[in-house]
């Protein structure tokens, strides 16, 4: 049992030094502070994303525009079916385009009476009028002719008579032609307006004739046929309501897959597109895929609208297998973000604050010194130190003012930093 206990205490040393590709050792002779030999080493920060597997590239379905109005579903085969070239996928219901249709022939019959009708009424009352300017003129001309002047064989009274006749006559004149001009003119305008509703009943018609020869969708080729998703997760249903040229669904082309996956605006730092990933199926979590960062949205968003968690959503590149990809399928994708080459990284339970300011404390002959240093980007257990230390430095995991038990309070107001996982 002493060996036993002999080599533990020699390995464990040797793993804890191996720890993120730096040289750790206990420094029990100098105060039993344990440090570290600070050493440049590959460094890459990782982020988990969830999402869904998405065709590159896919024929949209839409309702037909020749509709011209709101159509009912009625009928659509399931989400998920394989479909030839031709096959209807969605019909609709036509009692609404048929109640348009009877409507609009209805109104059309309707105007065209009131047409009918008003041309005849103004025609035979312009047509009076035109007879009485004509008897007036007749009157007026008969009045010139025998003309009741001549005081010495006409009586005061009948000459009067006589010009109150000419002057009667050439009102009625006068206003026969002005009524006969507006009337006209009215009659002309209620002409233009019933035009105007028969040219709308026959719209009508035709839009309703349009839709019933539009009441079915096809395939426009082979494929599987997937219904477009709304911000709830909802597909198009029966008895749904859809407008003209409003996507329903797509046939993907299964034969080039991208991930569609939504990163934590706190774990965004440094999301760019170029960058590496690695994509897992979850319905075959033994195989993963290399992928690589195509797009990044611009600004985060709510995945859900009552959750204020917002997301950046985030479009992978990857190598596509036919056999086990599918669309809508879930994945879990693994995004290397501030990867470096060549970076200078610490434990992150090397780095304290003092005074608002981040410090490490470096080896100085037999003591330790506390250093100001700049952080860069930081992982899961570690930091990147951008100024402060140098390859070969020894720091110290511990405050080495304070307690030897780690888990005892820090002296004189240090403490360890908490760092976010963001850069």
């Amino acid at each position: 049992m002493s060996r036993n206990r002999a080599v533990a205490a020699a390995v464990a040393p040797i793993a804890i030094a191996l720890l993120g590709g730096v040289w750790l050792r206990s420094v029990g002779v100098r105060g039993d502070v344990p440090s570290l030999i600070v050493r440049r080493a590959p460094f890459a920060r990782e982020v988990i994303a969830e999402g869904n597997l998405d065709a590159a590239e896919a024929t949209p379905v839409t309702a037909p525009l020749e509709a011209e109005e709101a159509l009912k579903v009625a009928w659509l085969v399931s989400d998920g079916t394989r479909v030839k070239r031709g096959d209807v996928v969605v019909r609709f219901d036509p009692a609404d385009i048929e109640r348009a249709l009877e409507d609009g022939r209805s109104d059309r019959t309707s105007t065209e009476s009131r047409i009918t009708g008003l041309r005849a009424d103004s025609g035979g009352v312009i047509r009076n009028l035109e007879r009485d300017a004509a008897l007036a003129r007749e009157e007026l001309a008969a009045a010139d002719r025998y003309k009741i002047e001549d005081p010495d064989v006409f009586s005061r009274q009948e000459i009067i008579r006589s010009d109150i006749d000419r002057t009667l006559a050439t009102q009625r004149i006068a206003s026969s032609d002005k009524v006969r001009t507006i009337r006209q003119g009215a009659v002309k305008v209620d002409l233009d307006l019933l035009d105007i509703e028969r040219r709308k009943a026959g719209m009508t018609i035709d839009r309703a004739t349009k839709g019933l020869e539009a009441l079915e969708i096809r395939a426009p080729h082979d494929g599987i046929l997937i219904y477009k998703r709304d911000w709830r997760g909802d597909i198009t249903k029966v008895g749904d309501t859809v407008w003209p040229g409003e996507p329903l669904a797509e046939i993907p082309d299964l034969s080039t897959m991208e991930a569609k996956v939504f990163v934590l605006e706190a774990d965004a730092g440094g999301l760019a597109p170029g960058l590496a990933a690695t994509v897992v199926v979850e319905a075959h979590p033994g195989k993963s895929y290399p992928a690589k960062i195509k797009k990044v949205d611009t600004l985060a968003k709510r995945r859900t609208g009552w959750i204020p968690v917002q997301y950046f959503g985030t479009t992978l590149e990857l190598a596509t297998d036919p056999l086990v990809m599918k669309p809508g399928q879930r994945v879990r994708a693994t995004l290397k973000l501030d990867a470096k080459e060549d970076a200078l990284s610490i434990p992150r339970n090397a780095v304290f604050e003092k005074d608002g300011k981040k410090i490490v404390y470096r080896r100085s002959g037999s003591e330790f010194t506390p250093v100001e240093v700049a952080l860069g980007p930081a992982a899961v257990g570690r930091v990147i130190v951008e100024t402060g230390l140098s390859p070969g430095d020894e720091i110290a995991l511990r405050d080495p003012t304070g307690a030897v038990d780690p888990d005892a309070p820090a002296a004189n107001g240090s403490s360890p930093t908490a760092l976010g996982g963001g850069s």
